[in-house]
C-alpha cells in the first residue's frame, strides 16, 4: 500500500542512486568496535563527512538540481550552512545561479564555503526559520524559484540513496537512529527501510533544545516555537516542513530527545574512538545511545554521521 501512495519514491530513490555525483555516494559504513565498546552496544556508523562539502546533502541537492527545468536557472533556498553548500555545489555544476539566505548566526565555515562555491548569500534573520522567510519573500520579488529542503520531494529522494546503502550492510540492524531535522534525510532512509527491512526500527533523534518535529509528529499536528536553544544547528528547526510531517506517517517507530550535554559527549567519543569529526547534528544518534543505553544494549544499531562543518573554535571548545 505504502509503496503506491507515498509521497516518496522507492522508483526515484532507485534513479537517483543512478543520477547523484558519485562522490556523495556509498559512503563508508563499519562497526566501530571502539565506540561499540564504550557504549554497551553494536554500532554501525556510516560516514557522511568525506565529500566536497562535509555532509550528506550533497546526495538531495544533487538530485533536484539534475531534475530542475531549463527555465528554473535563478534558485533561492535557505539553509544553515550545509544544504545550502549542497545547493551551491550541484548550482556551480550545472551553471545555475543560486542565492542562499542564512541567519546571522550562522556557522562562518558554512558561510564562506557556500561562498567559495559560488553562491549569493545573504545573511537576515536570527535563526534559520527567519532566514527561510526572508528567502521566500525574496524568490516572490525576484521571480526566482524558491527551493525548499524537504518540501522538495528530491531532497528526500535523494537522501534515500543512503538507505539503499544501508540494505547492504551485512548484518541485521535491529534499528537506525537518524537525527531528525527538517527530515529529508529521516523520511528518505525510512522509507526505504521500511519497504526492504521493515524490521528495523526507525528512531528519531533531535535536540531537545529544538523539539518541534518531534513534538509535532508526536501530536500529529505541526507545533511551532518562538524559539531553540541547541548546538545542533543542522538540525535547528523552530517551524515543521509540513510535508515533511507527513512523510513521517508510517515510517518512524520512535523518536528520542537528547541534551546539549549528551551531544558534546557524543562528539567527543565518535572523535577519540573512530577518528571522525562530527558536527552537533552528526552526533545526535550516539548521543541517545548514551542517554538511554538500556534501549539498545547488545544489539546492531547503525547511525549516519551526516555532518563535520565545524570551526576551529567549536573543535577546541567540543572535541578536547
Amino acid at each position: 500500500m505504502m509503496q503506491s501512495t507515498h509521497r516518496l519514491s522507492i522508483d526515484r530513490i532507485e534513479q537517483a542512486a543512478k543520477i547523484v555525483d558519485p562522490v556523495f555516494l556509498n559512503s563508508p559504513q563499519f562497526v566501530c568496535e571502539p565506540l561499540s565498546e564504550q557504549l554497551g552496544t553494536r554500532l554501525a556508523l556510516k560516514i557522511e563527512t568525506l565529500n566536497p562539502i562535509r555532509s550528506f546533502k550533497g546526495r538531495g541537492a544533487d538530485f533536484l538540481v539534475s531534475q530542475i527545468r531549463e527555465g528554473d536557472k535563478r534558485l533561492v533556498c535557505a539553509s544553515a550552512g550545509n544544504f545550502g553548500q549542497a545547493m551551491a555545489y550541484a548550482c556551480r555544476k550545472r551553471g545555475v545561479n543560486l542565492i542562499v539566505y542564512a541567519s546571522t548566526g550562522a556557522n562562518p565555515l558554512k558561510v564562506e564555503r557556500m561562498r567559495s562555491l559560488g553562491a549569493t548569500v545573504i545573511l537576515q534573520g536570527e535563526d534559520f526559520d527567519a532566514a527561510k522567510q526572508a528567502a521566500k519573500r525574496a524568490a516572490l520579488e525576484q521571480n526566482y524559484r524558491f527551493i525548499e529542503d524537504s518540501r522538495d520531494v528530491e531532497t528526500a529522494e535523494g537522501a534515500g540513496t543512503i538507505g539503499l546503502e544501508w540494505l547492504n550492510f551485512p548484518e541485521p540492524l535491529d534499528a537506525l537512529l537518524i537525527p531528525l531535522g527538517n527530515g529529508a534525510m529521516l523520511n528518505g532512509i525510512a522509507r526505504v527501510m521500511k519497504a526492504r527491512r521493515p524490521k528495523t526500527r526507525i528512531i528519531a533523534i533531535q535536540a531537545a533544545g529544538a523539539p518541534a518535529m518531534i513534538e509535532s509528529w508526536r501530536a500529529g499536528r505541526v507545533i511551532m516555537h518562538e524559539q531553540i536553544h541547541t548546538i545542533a544547528d543542522g538540525i535547528g528547526v523552530r517551524v515543521p516542513v509540513p510535508e515533511a510531517l507527513e512523510d513521517m506517517r508510517g515510517l518512524v517507530d520512535e523518536a528520542i530527545l537528547v541534551s546539549e550535554e549528551a551531544i558534546v559527549q557524543a562528539m567527543r567519543l565518535i572523535h577519540c574512538h573512530a577518528g571522525i569529526v562530527a558536527e552537533p547534528s552528526g552526533a545526535v544518534g550516539v548521543a541517545a545511545i548514551l542517554e538511554q543505553p538500556e534501549l539498545f544494549d547488545r544489539q546492531c544499531i547503525g547511525t549516519t554521521i551526516c555532518g563535520g562543518n565545524l570551526t576551529v573554535e567549536q573543535m577546541q571548545a567540543w572535541l578536547y
